[in-house]
């Protein structure tokens, strides 16, 4: 089944740190026709979990609640959907997206101040090094609508939101 929409759903994606949540907020801010899907925020609200992860320090999320909560809310489209993994997203759902990356040394200054260290941190970074996120996403939908785009600057979170922006006016 595919969904009739008359806006893009948009995934905004990328390891832990890369911006995903500031780059969504400035986003809406500027382009009042998108809602702001905060997965994180709604696998809390709902507590969507299965279990959790000792070892990452985090709750392991109920994919499939969390999926069958979604569909409905992305059906009608023009919903930007900010999360730190791509492939769990159904295809038909997603129009665009955008895989933020950062260089090591921003990243990594981004995620201690965030709390982060030990294995959980390694393992963001060594996930931005491999661009494991990107190909994740080049994995599960067509390459031609995955965009990587930087985020390491005031700059290029500017350039990131004009981009987005163009993208949902040019939409059809």
């Amino acid at each position: 089944m595919s969904f009739k929409r008359t806006k893009p759903n948009i995934l905004i994606t990328g390891t832990p740190g890369t911006g995903k949540s500031t780059l969504c907020e400035e986003v809406v801010k500027q382009c009042d026709s998108l809602e702001w899907i905060d997965v994180n925020k709604i696998a809390r609200e709902n507590q969507f979990y299965l279990k959790y992860d000792e070892q990452y320090e985090c709750p392991e999320l109920d994919e499939d609640k969390l999926l069958d909560e979604l569909e409905p809310r992305v059906q009608g489209g023009g919903k930007i959907i900010d999360y730190h993994s791509a492939e769990m997203f159904p295809e038909r759902w997603i129009d665009q997206v955008y895989v933020l990356s950062a260089d090591n040394t921003t990243l990594y200054d981004r995620l201690v101040e965030k709390g982060q260290s030990g294995k959980k941190l390694q393992d963001n970074l060594q996930c931005e090094i491999f661009q494991t996120i990107l190909e994740e996403a080049r994995d599960s939908y067509k390459e031609d609508i995955v965009v990587s785009l930087p985020s390491n600057t005031h700059d290029d979170m500017s350039s990131n939101v004009t981009s987005i922006i163009q993208f949902v006016k040019q939409w059809k």
